[in-house]
């Protein structure tokens, strides 16, 4: 007896320090968000400062109940109904789009949770019909400022048409801007010339820093913005129109002020050396990509017809030689359809296409890319201060996620530390129209690492680049701007150039612009979800054929493949069965018929609900589908052949 108790004490010495160091680290680590940890009298935890959490925003509809008004919130994460705060400066109309910030919950959380929180009313955004509602709804989720304030515009409005004093004159240089049908912003103009046995490229972008100058109202609100957002009906500018659809677009036979380059590539399509240069130039003409692949292909119109040989066909040649090359440096080039919605004059989804990628996409693509090349590489030249754009390798944990994911395919990857972006184009060429070749490339686009920028070079995998930082697009984004100070500083092109002041502070710009591009992101694919949700509204109970294309605990997304849609399948709606989630295999398993459902695999779907409101879709399994039952059940046989076989 005593040496079991001798042995219990022993146990109890070992167990209970690890025991407290364990909730000590869970009390560090644990609480992110919700009711914090006791902490001595009320002090914030040692390496910890007490904050005011930021207060969030709903986007709803009004509706009126009793003496009290309340917000249905269009928010897919925070669903429900709303009570308004009682005092509010606003008329109220039922049915109007609203914003609001929820308040913090009066009392104990499990009051809370008997009835509708609190929220106070911060502005009204019109009739949910009325065209671009879905777009508000987006630009007020995602707090995105869309109105600018009176010194910007004014200091827009006042500006003047720019004069060749100091510049260059390009204007002879028959220079073309080649865009989408629908775009009015012109950052860049085109063109090139053989050179040897080589090309002379020439890529001419807007000066928007001669109009937009640091420390001006127009450089406070552009920096605030970080971006343009670009939905399907509307674009939320970084800059007034009076710039960005004028002054500062290239728009054909109108003088512009540009910041061009001038890029030698040799035969083997590298850049062997380029110029930057302040100028004067006038675009010949104003093309579409359609128009020049067509013209490409044989079908000139009366536009691209007097430019065919002179023009078009020398810019194909430079990029025939930048393909050449790209191709050669091994880049990750991923296949993932972009979705295409076409609105009517009502601001009404006429069609969900899947947008054609032409050739003289990524003529353009690649021109600028090695202009991009080039200012990076002159900023680091010249030992002037660089805002890079970075592309880090994946980690090693979302490696190994895509690594079991292509195991269940029976595809090999490479360890972590031999990695490059030519291995994983190899896999995504041998599954390119395969029945896995849609997910192979959203799986790979998961396993990367978010794109940045920084004033730290550690370069770019995904483009295979060593340096890389972007320069042709400052209409549309505030790191290009960045960039065309620091050239117009590094290479004496004037006296506004990059400050010490904005050198000084070029991490904290670089964190603030990535976060706003994040945020964008955000609202055009939530924008894109509820455009979608409302072209298939009218569908609901409808069968259409998809894939899956996610697998979590509580279900099962699917997208269609006629629309490109998504939505979830919940778990509770599948076949009857207990079904576990296989994380490695990326599958729900049925204990009991083993039936599988897995990433990938192709099923029939209905239509169950289309919340025209939060944009969410929900789908149901259609049973008895051959094809899919057919197809799951092979690969569950696969792979048990193969896990036995790993077994012995």
């Amino acid at each position: 007896m005593w040496r079991i108790f001798s042995r219990v004490g022993q146990f109890a010495r070992k167990i209970i320090p690890l025991m407290n160091k364990i909730k000590s680290i869970s009390r560090k680590t644990h609480f992110k968000g919700g009711r914090k940890p006791k902490a001595g009298k009320g002090k914030p935890l040692p390496g910890t400062r007490e904050t005011k959490e930021d207060p969030q925003r709903i986007v709803g509809i009004l509706s009126k109940s009793g003496a009290s008004w309340r917000l249905q919130s269009a928010n897919r994460r925070e669903k429900g109904e709303f009570i308004l705060h009682a005092k509010t400066r606003f008329h109220l109309t039922e049915g109007e789009l609203a914003v609001a910030e929820i308040l913090p919950s009066r009392g104990s959380p499990s009051r809370h949770r008997r009835g509708p929180r609190e929220a106070k009313l911060i502005d009204i955004l019109g009739d949910i019909n009325a065209p671009q509602a879905v777009s508000l709804i987006a630009i007020a989720t995602h707090d995105i400022p869309n109105r600018f304030n009176k010194e910007a515009l004014d200091e827009a409005d006042t500006a003047r048409p720019v004069t060749l004093d100091g510049r260059i004159d390009m204007r002879d240089l028959p220079l073309v801007t080649i865009d989408g049908m629908d775009s009015r912003d012109f950052d860049d103009a085109v063109y090139a010339e053989k050179d040897g046995a080589g090309w002379r490229l020439t890529v001419a972008i807007a000066d928007v820093s001669h109009y937009v100058k640091s420390g001006s109202a127009l450089d406070k609100t552009a920096y605030e913005r970080g971006n343009s957002v670009y939905f399907p009906d509307c674009v939320v500018p970084m800059l007034p129109e009076a710039l960005s659809n004028e002054l500062c677009s290239l728009k054909p036979q109108v003088d512009r002020a540009c910041i061009a380059v001038h890029l030698w590539i040799d035969k083997e399509g590298e850049l062997t050396r380029w110029q930057f240069l302040r100028g004067v130039m006038r675009s010949h003409a104003r093309l579409t990509y359609e128009q020049v692949q067509q013209a490409m292909d044989g079908a000139p119109d009366a536009i691209t017809a007097p430019l065919l040989d002179t023009v078009i066909k020398s810019l194909y040649g430079a990029f025939r030689i930048l393909l050449q090359a790209r191709s050669k440096r091994g880049t990750l080039e991923l296949d993932l359809p972009e979705r295409k919605i076409e609105i009517d004059d009502k601001g009404r989804v006429k069609a969900v296409k899947v947008r054609e990628r032409l050739d003289s996409h990524r003529l353009i693509e690649e021109f600028m890319i090695t202009a991009n090349v080039a200012a990076a590489a002159e900023l680091e030249g010249k030992g002037g201060v660089c805002l890079y754009r970075v592309h880090d390798k994946p980690t090693e944990l979302k490696l190994e996620g895509l690594r079991d994911f292509l195991d269940t395919l029976g595809i090999s990857l490479v360890p972590g530390r031999q990695l490059h972006p030519r291995f994983l184009t190899q896999i995504l060429e041998n599954n390119a129209g395969g029945p896995h070749a849609q997910v192979v490339n959203e799986m790979m686009l998961r396993s990367q690492s978010q794109a940045i920028y920084s004033p730290a070079n550690i370069g770019h995998f995904g483009l295979a680049l060593a340096k890389y930082a972007h320069f042709t697009s400052p209409i549309r984004r505030y790191a290009d701007l960045i960039v065309h100070r620091g050239l117009i500083r590094a290479c004496k092109l004037g006296k506004d150039g990059l400050t010490d002041e904005e050198a000084g502070r070029l991490e904290k710009i670089a964190e603030h612009i990535s976060t706003t591009e994040r945020r964008a992101a955000a609202a055009e694919r939530d924008a894109m979800d509820r455009f979608v949700t409302l072209f298939m509204a009218d569908r609901v109970g409808a069968t259409f054929s998809a894939r899956i294309s996610g697998v979590a605990r509580f279900g099962l997304f699917a997208r269609l493949d006629e629309t490109g849609a998504d939505g979830i399948i919940p778990i509770n709606t599948l076949p009857q069965d207990y079904y576990f989630h296989d994380e490695k295999r990326q599958a729900l398993i049925g204990r009991r018929t083993k039936r599988t459902y897995q990433l990938a695999q192709p099923v029939t779907v209905k239509l169950e609900q289309a919340d025209r409101l939060t944009g969410g879709m929900q789908f149901a399994i259609v049973e008895n589908d051959p094809a899919a039952a057919a197809e799951g059940a092979t690969a569950s046989a696969k792979k048990s052949f193969k896990h036995r076989g790993k077994r012995r």
